[in-house]
């Protein structure tokens, strides 16, 4: 192997070194991403749970039953 070539391969695979460490990093974006969404998504359905029940306890309270309503 001539220097060219040597030097080549240490280029590449400096290149190659520095792309799997960017490819880890990213991963680790991905993953910290996908929990933050997972988070995000559970707070959502609680607040859209509260939001409807008292969505409906307001209707409750400002239609009232009816008299002859037995309950």
């Amino acid at each position: 192997m001539n220097e060219d070539d040597a030097q080549r391969l240490q280029r590449i695979e400096t290149h190659l070194s520095f792309l799997e460490r960017q490819y880890e990093e990213l991963n680790q974006v991905v993953i910290t991403q996908a929990r933050d969404i997972k988070r995000l998504q559970s707070q959502q359905e609680r607040i859209a749970d509260s939001v409807e029940t008292s969505e409906l306890d307001r209707i409750k309270s400002t239609n009232p039953k009816p008299p002859h309503y037995g309950g």
